[in-house]
């Protein structure tokens, strides 16, 4: 079932798309990449990157660019935005690259983004880009697949990766759910160094937890920017969509917060607003020589700061299957959906376990603050096992 004449194709052009890509292209592949938006790029703000994640941009090629644009912190701190008792502090200097091989950093999207298509463009023979171009469904038959667009195009490929999102229009053709709003809006937004609290400006991975609602911020860009960003639970019904936030909305949901925290949702002059949604997790991906990668197979929720991490992984596992069948697709992807299905949606249901921790209210709020009180950072590295030490050829059993 391997068919090298044919591009693969790769619907969506955002950070799993084009790590799919590289992946594909490092086995000899060709790939078309079918992007919707009119030009590649990513939305949001900042984007925090594991060890799991260096690892996977260090096996598509482009861990060197990677590593040029990230901000490496020097611990992660959870505080109490109530109170501003210190809940857990977790070095990631030293102690933490040895234990796991790789740093802990903090990025823009953007430029996690282009660190990928900097390794397509030294590609650009072998992987062929497309923007506005919004694929509808596949057919296919034994030997290949073709995709269909918006505007009655049509692409044939020898297989199809889909990488086309939580709103995947291939994941609705073939298992045909619906995507679980939460009911948590996210608000993103990077404000200048000189408009950001000094008595804020940590080298950390930072976060307020308070009652239904936590704060995120973070340095970017060589500590020039920093990502700000507010979660609540809303009031309202929502439905999974991003658009332009309002600054009355969020200074609403944050009334009971200490100053020191509210400083944050003071600062951004413009908001991004996301109404957040994820996916039942499923234990079949593929559906002959279409299989499913990111969110279009595990939209998660952001309390884990995994969700491009678990993209970047599927990629790289897709790709190292591929080598090890000898490019039996049929086989590869087997063996692709059992290295995944299972890590992934542990990442979604302790996506939403985090996420009702650190939004604990009442008598949870002091269990949660009495949760790692005194544990060492060696204690956290264990914990953290599970999650930073990823390698994919145990994953594969090779």
């Amino acid at each position: 079932m391997s068919n090298k004449d044919l591009p693969i194709i790769v619907a969506g052009g955002g950070i799993g798309g084009i790590a799919a890509a590289l992946a594909l292209v490092r086995q000899g592949y060709k790939v078309k990449v079918l992007e919707q938006a009119s030009k590649l790029g990513e939305i949001g703000a900042g984007l925090q990157v594991g060890p799991n994640g260096f690892a996977a941009f260090d096996a598509l090629g482009v861990g060197e660019q990677m590593r040029a644009r990230a901000v490496y912190t020097d611990h992660m701190v959870m505080h109490d935005a109530i109170d501003e008792y210190q809940v857990g502090f977790i070095p990631t200097g030293a102690a933490f690259l040895q234990r796991f091989g790789n740093p802990y950093a903090v990025i823009h999207r953007a430029d996690a983004h282009q660190s990928l298509l900097d390794g397509a463009t030294k590609n650009n023979d072998r992987i062929e880009l497309l923007t506005a171009t919004t694929v509808t469904h596949v057919e296919q038959d034994e030997t290949s697949v073709t995709v269909f667009d918006t505007k009655g195009g049509s692409h044939r490929g020898a297989a199809l990766i889909a990488a086309d999102g939580v709103k995947s229009a291939i994941r609705k053709q073939f298992v045909g759910d619906e995507a679980r709003v939460s009911g948590h809006v996210v608000y993103r937004a990077v404000v200048e160094k000189k408009d950001f609290p000094t008595d804020l400006q940590w080298n950390a991975a930072s976060i307020w937890v308070g009652p239904n609602c936590h704060l995120v911020h973070y340095p970017l860009r060589g500590g020039e920017q920093y990502n700000v960003v507010v979660t609540f639970h809303s009031r309202d019904k929502e439905e999974w969509s991003v658009r332009t936030g309002s600054r009355e909305e969020v200074l609403s949901y944050f009334t009971d917060i200490c100053p020191k925290a509210r400083q944050l949702i003071e600062l951004p002059k413009d908001w991004t607003r996301w109404a957040t949604a994820d996916r039942e997790p499923i234990a079949q991906w593929n559906f002959g020589r279409v299989t499913l990668l990111g969110d279009a197979a595990h939209a998660t929720l952001q309390y884990l700061a995994q969700g491009a991490c678990m993209a970047l992984e599927d990629a790289v596992t897709l790709g190292e299957a591929l080598k090890a069948n000898n490019n039996d697709i049929a086989r590869a992807f087997t063996q692709y959906q059992n290295a995944r299905v299972a890590r992934t949606a542990r990442i979604v249901l302790s996506a939403r376990e985090m996420g009702r921790i650190f939004h604990a209210k009442g008598v949870e709020r002091l269990v949660r603050n009495d949760l790692w009180k005194g544990r060492s950072p060696e204690r956290f590295y264990d914990a953290m096992e599970w999650l930073y030490g990823w390698n994919v050829r145990k994953c594969l059993d090779i």
